[in-house]
């Protein structure tokens, strides 16, 4: 009987299994050769080791530039920060607040122009009053004349901020009739309480540029709130609803002319003074009878310049229909310059000769 092989699965299976290695045993060497090709095989992919240097360099490059662009990125936010905010040292303005003041300057300078074209004829171009109140009295302007006050008058009108029946103050804000919108009203409010530490530009309304004088220089104006004034601490209060000139009250009588002296004789007429030329003794004090005979609404004064311009006095204005005197401090000799500050046109303008 001849051996016969067991062709059953199980049993084939059994027999393609290699046998069991003990543990303690190593591997034979030619396993290791599975896992160490040879070099001219591991150098298929193209990367010699002067590639691999290369790849090495380029890490190392990119991990520079990376540093330098952290670097970059940290004093770009360091510069902002200082610009957004000022360097403490050299005492810089931050950005935002000279944005804030270039913005504040602006709203004074278009505050000018709605002054001039709404108010002046009432309160005076330079705020000392007339058929209405004084406005750059710095005691009105310290406690009176907030911003709160100014916003309440001339978004309601002062019959009702000050319960005057009588008073001529109308309403100026749009949301109650009145021809100014809010942005306005603050223009307005920001250039009565500008400060006379500033100079302002006078721009064109219609064009925005700046005018310029018959000199050939941009003209300026300066706000009328002397932000160091602090009244006596024996000072009446102001009241709430003061009308009055500085102190309070009616107005002061005007200064008395020494014994002997004729005050000069003005008139106002049509927007014309009916002379151009004035002659009074240097030295000594001086006095002009202003006769204002334009309809009642127009406000005139005699208004004394330098030859350079600088004012030497600005007396305030009488409404038309009536009169007064204005007393001026002595004079050297020289040639000076009458002119009515409201209306400053060749009219209204002549030449005091003191001698």
């Amino acid at each position: 009987m001849t051996d016969q092989s067991d062709d059953r699965p199980e049993l084939q299976s059994e027999r393609q299994l290699p046998a069991r290695r003990d543990p303690t045993e190593s591997a034979p060497a030619r396993s290791a050769e599975r896992f160490n090709a040879p070099r001219q095989v591991r150098n298929v992919g193209g990367l010699t080791s002067e590639r691999a240097a290369k790849i090495v360099r380029q890490s190392g490059d990119a991990r520079w530039v990376a540093f330098l662009g952290v670097v970059i990125i940290a004093v770009f936010v360091i510069i902002y920060y200082f610009y957004e905010l000022g360097v403490p040292i050299i005492n810089t303005t931050p950005r935002l607040v000279a944005q804030d003041n270039l913005q504040q300057v602006t709203s004074i300078e278009r505050g000018y122009n709605l002054f001039q074209a709404n108010c002046a004829k009432c309160h005076g171009v330079q705020g000392q009053g007339g058929i209405g109140p004084v406005l750059n009295d710095q005691s009105k302007l310290f406690s009176h004349l907030t911003e709160v006050y100014i916003q309440s008058v001339l978004t309601v009108g002062g019959r009702y901020v000050c319960g005057n029946p009588k008073s001529v103050m109308p309403v100026w804000a749009d949301t109650n009739g009145g021809p100014l919108n809010y942005i306005q009203i603050q223009d307005l409010i920001n250039f009565i309480r500008a400060p006379s530490t500033q100079d302002y530009v006078v721009k064109d309304p219609t064009t925005n540029e700046p005018v310029i004088g018959a000199d050939g220089k941009v003209v300026m104006f300066k706000g009328w709130r002397d932000p160091t004034f602090k009244p006596d601490p024996s000072a009446s209060p102001v009241p709430d609803c003061w009308s009055g000139t500085a102190g309070g009250g009616t107005p002061p009588p005007p200064a008395t002319l020494p014994p002997g002296t004729t005050p000069l004789d003005l008139v106002a007429l049509n927007f014309t003074f009916d002379k151009q030329a004035l002659t009074v003794t240097a030295n000594q004090p001086f006095a002009i009878n202003l006769d204002n005979q334009d309809p009642a609404g127009t406000n005139h004064n005699v208004e004394l310049k330098k030859a350079d311009g600088t004012v030497i006095d600005n007396p305030p204005v009488i409404n038309g229909g009536t009169k007064t005197t204005y007393v001026y401090d002595p004079l050297p000799a020289g040639t000076y310059t009458f002119i009515c500050f409201v209306h400053p046109i060749p009219g209204m303008t002549g030449t005091l000769t003191v001698k």
